[in-house]
């Protein structure tokens, strides 16, 4: 069986998305994906494609699902569930999510808007007609398809991924929709980086966006997943479900719902670093998500924005201490985000998330209290959890075996697996 097992050694290094293979020390077959196949640029590798396959897959079962004058598009909410209950979210706190993340846009005083990963086109309908020009692009077709038969005057909708933003395609109707200066000051990527594979991929949709924009523009990232808050949002989640657990229980559950979490999330420490070395200026402010209602999107969310080459302002000033968010943390200074910003706007401030802490926020006054350069926040350690290596362990082998199926029919299948990512830079690579 060894010798079987020798023989298929060739074969696996045959396909051009393995880089090496060798013998397991328990009989199998240990596989290392090769770069090529997980490259973002010059275009996705085999891996990297299927993996955004799959989530364009599961957008389209979900706007096939969800389509119909039922749910008009101004106002879709689909595939919107509670974590803790799997129940829908209430339509009125999804109202006041779009409605912060819309009030946050024009904050940014837009006239030409790209929205990569547009979906169902909620902003289209709520930025679109307050600006000159709006152009969408979405990897479902069937999104594209729902918004382009409403003929909407105030915006173009394209099919493309967030890789894709530069592609001929959306140049092409960007120079189009906006004119002479092609260039949009805003980039709405909202509620889109859970579906990215990983830092590869951020870094090279930001860096697509930042040298997109116009002088003094802003991308817009929003709805971001805070990977330093996983362990807890976990322990909310198991809690919620079975809230007469023991708490060890709850600690085991809890870490292996983190260990099997199939969506992006991120530090914002890790996405600074993403947007560094673009040869732009680029300056970085942390928002908190404020709405009023308490779940998940209000706990573990929050937003950046990213100004690129704006006008210098006055020197920067300390920002008011930090305090708990009693949304995560039960103590007798804590607030709620929702109470902070009220107050905070009426004195022309805005509620930031401690980028030490995230359990804790922090009101900014003067513009210059908001806003630190990127390469500056990227300092110190910041998580992310990539959902890619999770999907090649699993996929892989899937392809790999259908590949030995054909080559060595016959042939027993050996139990195959994927190296970790640290034993891949040291692999052979063909």
């Amino acid at each position: 069986m060894s010798h079987d097992r020798d023989d298929l050694l060739p074969e696996l290094l045959a396909h051009p998305w393995v880089a090496d293979a060798r013998r397991a020390p328990d009989g199998g077959l240990i596989v290392v994906p090769h770069p090529e196949a997980l490259a973002v640029r010059p275009a996705p590798g085999g891996l990297l494609r299927e993996f955004l396959e799959h989530w364009s897959d599961v957008y389209d079962w979900v706007y096939d699902r969800t389509g119909g004058p039922e749910h008009p598009a101004d106002a879709d909410l689909s595939g919107w569930l509670a974590s803790d209950t799997g129940l829908p979210l209430p339509a009125a706190h999804m109202a006041d999510w779009r409605d912060t993340t819309t009030a946050l846009a024009l904050s940014c005083r837009p006239t030409r808007v790209l929205e990569p990963g547009c979906g169902s086109g909620m902003f289209v309908h709520a930025l679109g007609a307050r600006v000159a020009a709006y152009v969408g692009t979405d990897v479902s077709a069937t999104a594209v398809q729902r918004l382009r038969a409403q003929n909407l005057a105030h915006a173009t909708i394209v099919p493309a991924g967030a890789h894709e933003m530069r592609s001929p395609t959306v140049t092409r109707v960007l120079t189009a929709a906006f004119g002479p200066d092609p260039r949009p000051d805003l980039i709405l990527l909202n509620s889109v980086t859970q579906c990215f594979p990983g830092l590869a991929y951020l870094r090279a949709v930001l860096h697509d966006a930042i040298a997109l924009s116009a002088p003094g523009g802003t991308v817009l990232v929003g709805d971001i997943r805070h990977a330093g808050l996983l362990d807890h949002y976990s322990r909310w989640v198991e809690r919620a479900g079975d809230p007469d657990a023991a708490p060890d229980e709850i600690r085991r559950r809890a870490a292996e719902r983190a260990a099997h979490e199939e969506e992006m999330l991120l530090d914002p420490r890790a996405l600074a670093r993403a947007a560094t070395g673009t040869g732009r200026r680029v300056e970085l402010s942390v928002r908190a998500r404020t709405m009023a209602a308490d779940t998940e999107l209000t706990r573990y969310r929050y937003d950046v924005l990213l100004r690129v080459d704006a006008a210098p302002g006055p020197p920067p000033t300390r920002p008011e201490p930090s305090v708990p968010n009693a949304l995560l943390i039960d103590h007798p200074d804590a607030r709620t985000p929702h109470g902070l910003h009220v107050e905070a706007a009426m004195r022309d401030a805005v509620v930031l998330v401690d980028p030490d802490d995230p359990t804790r926020l922090v009101v900014a006054g003067p513009d210059s209290a908001r806003f630190r350069p990127v390469e500056e926040f990227a300092e110190g350690t910041g998580l992310a959890h990539e959902p890619l290596d999770a999907f090649i362990a699993r996929r892989l082998p899937e392809i790999l075996r259908d590949h030995l199926r054909t080559r060595s029919p016959g042939s027993p299948l050996p139990r195959l697996s994927v190296a970790p990512p640290t034993a891949r830079e040291a692999a052979r690579v063909r």
